[in-house]
């Protein structure tokens, strides 16, 4: 999966916010309150996010519905495997990860890693 650009990342944002799939006008109200972009630029951003499969759409009239294909949380865990995998020594990467998260993250890494083992 690749990495959003600024605007991807902020259409993006707004999807994932969404709880319905939206209209290209109802991204731009919505980008609208912090900054100015014309409906054209979003509708652009729009299509290439389609392109990219980061979302989906469907015909609604004369307009497209677009909606995020997977959920935030899932594509930054998806970014995280990115970055694991174009890493020369991944190892070293997740023990410096380890270190750095906190005690209550931690609880949550070892949840996980017993579920896994369970499911196994």
């Amino acid at each position: 999966m690749r990495r959003l650009g600024e605007l991807e990342a902020t259409v993006m944002d707004v999807l994932w916010r969404g709880s319905e799939p939206m209209l290209v006008r109802e991204v731009l109200e919505e980008i609208a309150k912090e900054r100015d972009l014309a409906y054209t630029t979003v509708m652009t951003v729009l299509d290439n996010l389609y392109r990219k499969e980061w979302v989906v759409r469907e015909m609604e009239g004369r307009a497209y519905r677009y909606r995020a294909i997977t959920s935030r949380e899932e594509a930054t865990a998806q970014a995280l495997r990115d970055v694991l995998d174009s890493a020369s020594d991944p190892e070293s990467v997740l023990l410096h990860f380890a270190q750095s998260v906190s005690e209550e993250e931690s609880d949550i890494l070892r949840r996980a890693l017993r579920r896994k083992q369970r499911k196994r």
